[in-house]
């Protein structure tokens, strides 16, 4: 059911990152470079912000660790027959953090992404990763052909929130 108080494209924002498991991440290396990778991500509504499942080996971690600006990029499936340039998409920037283990901000991430990946409890156990929050500082929306947007900052937080 709709959030009263988001207009329609803020309901459709909702829809894509509640919908989608799965987004590019943007980091960039050592010398300044850009580097994408897939990951998957959860939404901590409590907090109001993103979390990843990472592995200590993964090239975006160290990318991360030494540089937490990042830019994520979440995408509708597509679909057979239908324009791929109306896909509707979001591209969020970001800082990252890695919470302490075991602190509250580690606990509320970890209970965000096992209520949206159960599956993954067993990884949560392995000492090789992390959790990785992302609060969005940003976002370009575009909801299909010709409906492009900023999306401000208290809006970013209600629709995660929701």
């Amino acid at each position: 059911m709709p959030t009263p108080h988001l207009p329609r494209l803020g309901h459709a924002l909702r829809t894509l990152l509640h919908k989608r498991r799965h987004a590019a991440l943007g980091t960039l290396d050592a010398a300044g470079a850009p580097f994408v990778s897939m990951v998957p991500f959860a939404i901590d509504a409590a907090a109001g912000r993103l979390v990843l499942h990472i592995s200590g080996l993964a090239a975006h971690t160290g990318h991360m660790a030494a540089e937490p600006r990042v830019s994520l990029l979440v995408t509708a499936a597509d679909a057979a027959g239908q324009p791929v340039h109306d896909l509707a998409r979001v591209t969020l920037q970001a800082l990252a953090h890695t919470p302490a283990p075991g602190a509250a901000d580690w606990a509320s991430a970890r209970a965000a992404y096992l209520a949206r990946f159960p599956e993954a409890t067993p990884m949560t156990e392995l000492p090789d990763f992390r959790f990785v929050t992302l609060q969005i500082t940003g976002a370009r929306q575009v909801a299909g052909f010709g409906a492009a947007r900023s999306v401000p900052a208290d809006e970013l937080a209600s629709i995660l929130a929701a």
